[in-house]
């Protein structure tokens, strides 16, 4: 048995620091944040659509390309207006409506 008396006090914190520390660090290494969730995205009404083609944005998800309506109203799930007066469905702000002149505005 030791005789705890005859340890230095520094030790002896240190060792039940290095302890205590071996306890409360797998708990805390467990925690996992809450995973992002992109919020659903109705799909637009290929009818009212003039432009039919898609694209493969940098997540790899099938996005609808920029397209203009026949009412010339926002479609479902458009993000943006583009300069051309098409209506872009991109799920990132970089490189929307490239090519169709550019964000007009976000929707």
């Amino acid at each position: 048995m030791v005789n705890i008396n005859n340890i230095p006090k520094a030790a002896l914190c240190y060792s039940i620091a290095l302890c205590l520390g071996a306890f409360l660090t797998p708990p805390a290494l467990a925690f996992k944040a809450p995973a992002y969730q992109e919020a659903p995205q109705s799909a637009p009404n290929e009818a009212e659509l003039q432009e039919h083609k898609h694209y493969r944005n940098m997540d790899g998800k099938t996005v609808h390309s920029p397209a203009h309506t026949k009412s010339g109203q926002a479609p479902p799930g458009a993000s943006a207006k583009c300069g051309d007066g098409s209506y872009s469905f991109s799920l990132h702000h970089r490189g929307t409506c490239s090519r169709h002149g550019g964000v007009a505005e976000w929707l």
